[in-house]
């Protein structure tokens, strides 16, 4: 199975950049990993509504031009699916064994995500009511879908 993850901004932290090193070298036992990050777009201080809609446009548009046409698209949404563990398990073995080769994880800019993008999407899935910050929300993905591959091979895993 492959796996990308397309998402606005790079890792600026060292400890965010390690954590996501460290889950893409444990993926690699069990899936090809790819990560590509798009470029944020310029947001003034105060920007009005209007103009952080603009941010969300633009950047949907990149997000838009990097996802595949044959791929199974998950979009992290907060207003998506919240799933267990288990249940996020359950979903990436069901795609793999229907077909479905290669999975884009969509992670939005610090405004989210374009309705575009949304509406892109094959499955919306949300970590939880809260927001999280994006560049952290790259590592929480990372091990769930670690996690993911784990309780699918009925591997050990710390609970």
């Amino acid at each position: 199975m492959n796996i990308n993850i397309i998402c606005v901004g790079k890792l600026k932290e060292k400890y965010l950049r390690d954590a996501s090193a460290e889950y893409e070298k444990r993926l690699s036992r069990y899936c090809r990993v790819q990560i590509r990050e798009l470029k944020e777009a310029r947001l003034a201080e105060n920007a009005s509504p209007a103009e952080e809609e603009a941010v969300k446009t633009e950047e949907g548009k990149s997000i838009l031009k990097a996802l595949s046409s044959s791929s199974f698209v998950i979009v992290l949404d907060i207003g998506g699916k919240e799933l267990s563990s288990d249940q996020l398990a359950e979903k990436i073995g069901s795609l793999a064994t229907t077909g479905e080769s290669t999975v884009d994880f969509i992670i939005g800019g610090s405004l989210g995500l374009s309705e575009e993008v949304k509406k892109r999407a094959d499955f919306r899935l949300s970590f939880s009511p809260m927001t999280f910050p994006h560049q952290l929300m790259r590592v929480i993905l990372l091990e769930q879908i670690y996690r993911s591959f784990k309780i699918l091979r009925k591997e050990p895993y710390h609970k």
